[in-house]
């Protein structure tokens, strides 16, 4: 991959990438498929709609010109609350082209979260889909922070279409350097409060090189479809940055990828990759026989958000005859630094160090410990967030950021997750990983989902407590499933590490990311005896649901 402003050596161990001092990723990912002839090849496929690289390239550029003709200035911050629709492309690489930051939200929040947000960006601009209307006309009213600039996607008057007609398709891109400001996305708040993380002009391009050509081989002419949105992190490189980094094809759908939706949106347009969470591949799958979906079109696909366990791997694979590549990335990383590879896959195993990236895994006083021993994951690249806004917290320590994640490294140079390192439970004096017991009830064939969250008992120690959603959701829990679960997991586990409570769920709280928010799981009032069954449901925040 090369440009004017990119450069790709040979170096020890993976290529290097190299940017020139004057460098504006817009032209990295728009402009350069014009000077190589694509133009007239399809960049974004909807429902309605096909949109050429050289409309694109058009429409970023219009976009660009409308904001700064709008009073946002450069360096502003533009708050986005866009659908997957292809204003969002238009609004982040025109803003990026006019040197205005784009901030994407989630699209999921209520009001009080949009106000929150509104006011921790201290945003020069709002763009929003029309959709989310009633959320965004109260927020901008609840906000003490007031935004000049609202500008609604779609629709009659000062709406983006119009105000791209009227703009100039001529806007050179800001002069910009690699080290730049360029973009924020806020994390997926599964501790709490969202964090921003404030990403420079290279990170985009350092992930897609890294983890989308080298680990992936992504390649011109791929379709790609993600059930993960556009506006957080593992979702804005499947579905707009991967596709336009290799002149490929991108699918949007805004609307809930449920089972039904995403089977048909795959027959619908074809894509050769997909991109889902192990929640979504694990609903898929209970749903094959029904819905008997034709997936020949896909190459592979990918999978993240939480571990993905080996028996759904196994599952896809006997059902579609492809693989699932699972791997994990973050917020603050851009994306993916470890990964399994297409024809390379260690089922149950994250997989290997995705190049570009170095791993360490360390113990409580950070000293690095030896393959077999599990320790906290510090990861160093140079995709790496430049800071957190208005917080104190560094993104990373003399250049590695600590995951949090609890991670064991095998002698064959795979990575196998052990869980959130705030997560993992001490079970009798030993520590335990709630995702080594969740693999074990999935495998139950009554189990479509499992949480495990530390609980004191009536001696104040911590044993494992239970989540789990049942397939058969028509049905109470059926009779004896108590003391099938406790000897399934018996049988499979260390005894010690088998669940002392077990609750029986609609649904697990999830960020939008498809990450089960365990806090909210040990928040709530502890059961009143060991073996309790107590049927509810624990009710997801607002921006949050089963799987995205």
């Amino acid at each position: 991959m090369q440009d004017h402003s990119i450069l790709v050596t040979p170096g020890p161990g993976a290529s290097q990438i190299h940017f020139a001092p004057r460098f504006n990723v817009a032209a990295a990912f728009i402009d350069r498929h014009l000077a190589e002839g694509r133009g007239t090849a399809i960049a974004i496929r909807t429902e309605s709609e096909e949109i050429t690289y050289t409309t694109l390239a058009e429409r970023v550029a219009r976009t660009g010109d409308a904001l700064l003709a709008l009073g946002v200035p450069r360096g502003g911050r533009l708050l986005m609350v866009v659908l997957d629709e292809p204003a969002f492309f238009y609004l982040f690489w025109g803003a990026i082209r006019a040197g205005i930051v784009p901030v994407p939200v989630n699209t999921l929040l209520r009001a009080a979260d949009y106000a929150w947000m509104i006011d921790d960006s201290a945003a020069d601009a709002l763009a929003y889909s029309p959709e989310l209307a009633t959320e965004i006309a109260p927020a901008l009213r609840q906000a003490r922070h007031q935004i000049s600039v609202v500008l609604p996607t779609r629709g009659d008057g000062e709406a983006l279409p119009a105000l791209m007609a009227a703009a100039s398709a001529t806007l050179a891109p800001a002069a910009r350097g690699p080290e730049d400001e360029c973009y924020w996305l806020y994390s997926s708040g599964s501790t709490g409060r969202p964090k921003g993380a404030i990403h420079a002009q290279r990170d985009l391009a350092v992930a897609c090189y890294y983890y989308g050509t080298e680990t992936l081989g992504l390649r011109a002419g791929d379709v790609f479809f993600s059930a993960a949105k556009l506006f957080f992190s593992y979702g804005l490189s499947n579905a707009m940055a991967f596709p336009l980094w290799v002149g490929g094809t991108a699918i949007l759908m805004p609307g809930r990828p449920t089972p039904e939706a995403t089977f048909a949106a795959i027959e619908h347009f074809r894509p050769t990759i997909f991109f889902g969470v192990p929640t979504l591949f694990a609903r898929q799958i209970a749903e094959f026989a029904r819905l008997k979906p034709d997936l020949s079109s896909l190459r592979f696909c990918v999978s993240a958000g939480e571990a993905l366990p080996a028996h759904l791997f196994a599952a896809w694979r006997e059902l579609t005859g492809t693989e699932i590549i699972d791997g994990i990335g973050s917020t603050e990383m851009t994306h993916m630094y470890i990964s399994n590879r297409p024809g390379d896959v260690r089922p149950g195993s994250t997989g290997r160090a995705v190049p570009g990236y170095d791993l360490k895994i360390v113990d409580e006083e950070g000293r690095e410990v030896p393959a077999g021993t599990p320790g906290r994951l510090l990861v160093r690249g140079l995709s790496i967030a430049k800071a957190y806004w208005r917080n104190p917290r560094p993104t990373a320590v003399d250049g590695w950021f600590d995951t949090g994640d609890t991670y064991c490294a095998n002698e064959d140079g795979t990575y196998t997750y052990s869980g959130r390192s705030d997560d993992m439970l001490k079970v009798g004096g030993i520590w335990c990983s709630p995702v080594e017991i969740e693999a074990a009830l999935i495998e139950h064939p009554e189990v479509l989902e499992a949480a495990i969250v530390g609980r004191a008992d009536a001696d104040s120690l911590i044993k494992p407590e239970a989540w789990i959603v049942l397939k058969n959701q028509d049905a109470p829990p059926p009779a004896g499933i108590v003391e099938a679960l406790v000897h399934h997991c018996k049988t499979r586990l260390a005894p010690y590490k088998y669940p002392r409570w077990f609750h029986f769920v609609a649904d697990l709280p999830k960020t939008a990311t498809g990450k089960i928010q365990r806090f909210k799981l040990r928040e709530h009032e502890p059961p009143a005896a060991s073996g309790a069954v107590i049927e509810g449901t624990i009710a997801a925040a607002p921006g949050e649901s089963a799987f995205v």
